[in-house]
């Protein structure tokens, strides 16, 4: 069977938001620049206090990072939360900790509240330990954000396997406040609501221009004018074009994803039981889950694209083989990529480059729930002018030093670690 370039999320999501492309001009309150996860939040809860919104993205909703997702709902960020409050201070790393933490809790109000159908599933999520090391990792984090009050528990020996199906991890950190979804149905469902409360959404209107005019700001396309008092940058990683320096905040990676046809049977039904999203402790991490549908969906860092199809067969085979080797020969029926925006010390970064105009990037694979709590964010600290209500402060558009050469670098290490997994050099 071909192995099929194509987004399974797309192909479960055939409902997807339609919306013309921006013709003539519009005035509104708040344009927001891209209809992902956080320009899209951004919009909703600006909506919710009686804003005037435009909304403008350069292909389609959940074009970008959103549709391209795992479609893990998790619960804080990378990096453990007590060296996130050593290095951002007290203050500022428990505020960091305690939004990102209740993020997974702002994800699912919303579906709640617009009655969105994205697949949620709110059994948690699983991080798996591939060796002692990684075991060890777990046992800090379970420690920490157990002392915050997270309902987290590190599962060992028979609990352990029963959870994951499968006998080749040492222990897994299942965090309740978490999730899964499917990404594209969510961020569809975000624009349904968007449009439903009056927002305007318009669909191939990739920004061109920005421009300060007075106390206002000019959004330009090739097709019209957004005159705006305020305006949210929210195209992260698929940021286009040289009106904002933005895209030289981050270097840009990638993560693919391949996808099986559903599968059947005892052996299948092993594999996560619960529900749970999973990822493994690897420094080239592999990603596990299954849909609604019992596909199983394997993931890592790295570009799928311009690969052949049997490498990437090669490297999923060898992945399932080596966590599920009871499960048999496995189709692969989907693949697809999508774009990461990485910093070097793996925070995010959120910006105000001047009066009402704000911007962010830097979520390093975690934008579901990042995306959600930074777009409401974004729009309490418009009405409000109250920093307190972002989960960090704003910095200047600070841009990082060789960004394409480190965008090579990190691809050429991920493809030579998957090289040497299909090659069972490594695992």
């Amino acid at each position: 069977m071909s192995l099929r370039q194509e987004c399974l999320w797309e192909h479960l999501t055939p409902y997807r938001p339609e919306a013309p492309e921006l013709r003539g001009d519009r005035k509104v309150d708040v344009c927001v620049i891209g209809a992902g996860f956080t320009g899209l939040s951004a919009a909703l809860h600006l909506l919710e206090r009686g804003q005037k919104v435009c909304v403008l993205e350069a292909h389609t909703t959940g074009h970008g990072g959103s549709g391209r997702n795992v479609g893990l709902v998790n619960a804080g960020l990378w990096i453990p939360p007590d060296e996130i409050e050593a290095g951002m201070g007290a203050e500022i790393g428990q505020r960091v900790n305690r939004m990102l933490g209740n993020a997974p809790s702002l994800v699912f109000s919303l579906i709640d509240k617009y009655a969105i159908d994205c697949q949620a599933r709110r059994e948690g999520t699983l991080h798996m330990a591939h060796n002692a090391r990684g075991l060890a990792d777990l046992r800090s984090r379970c420690e920490q954000w157990g002392r915050r009050g997270a309902p987290v528990e590190l599962l060992t020996g028979a609990d352990c396997e029963q959870a994951c199906g499968t006998d080749k991890i040492a222990g897994a950190l299942l965090d309740r406040r978490a999730g899964t979804l499917n990404p594209m149905g969510y961020v569809s469902g975000l624009a349904r609501a968007v449009v439903g409360l009056g927002g305007e959404l318009y669909h191939h209107s990739p920004v061109v221009g920005l421009v300060r005019v007075g106390s206002a700001w000019n959004v330009i396309t090739a097709g019209g004018v957004v005159t705006a008092d305020k305006v949210v940058i929210a195209s992260s990683a698929y940021t286009e074009g040289e009106w904002t320096q933005l895209r030289r905040t981050f270097f840009p990676g990638y993560y693919y994803q391949v996808a099986s046809r559903p599968l059947e049977g005892a052996e299948a039904a092993r594999i996560l039981p619960g529900g749970q999203g999973s990822w493994d402790t690897r420094q080239v991490l592999s990603s596990i889950r299954r849909d609604a549908d019992g596909r199983l969906l394997l993931g890592s860092l790295g570009k799928g694209t311009g690969k052949p199809a049997w490498f990437l067969k090669s490297w999923a085979d060898r992945i399932q083989q080596h966590y599920f080797p009871r499960l048999g020969k496995v189709d692969w029926e989907f693949t697809w990529t999508g774009c990461i925006d990485f910093t070097p010390d793996h925070l995010m970064r959120l910006f105000e480059p001047a009066p009402g105009l704000v911007a962010m990037s830097g979520y390093n694979g975690r934008g579901v729930t990042t995306g959600t709590v930074v777009g409401k964010a974004f729009a309490d600290f418009l009405l409000d002018g109250d920093a307190s209500a972002l989960p960090m402060p704003l910095r200047p558009m600070e841009e990082i030093s060789a960004v394409g050469l480190r965008s090579c670098l990190y691809e050429a290490g991920f493809s030579l670690y998957h090289a040497g997994q299909c090659l069972r050099v490594v695992i």
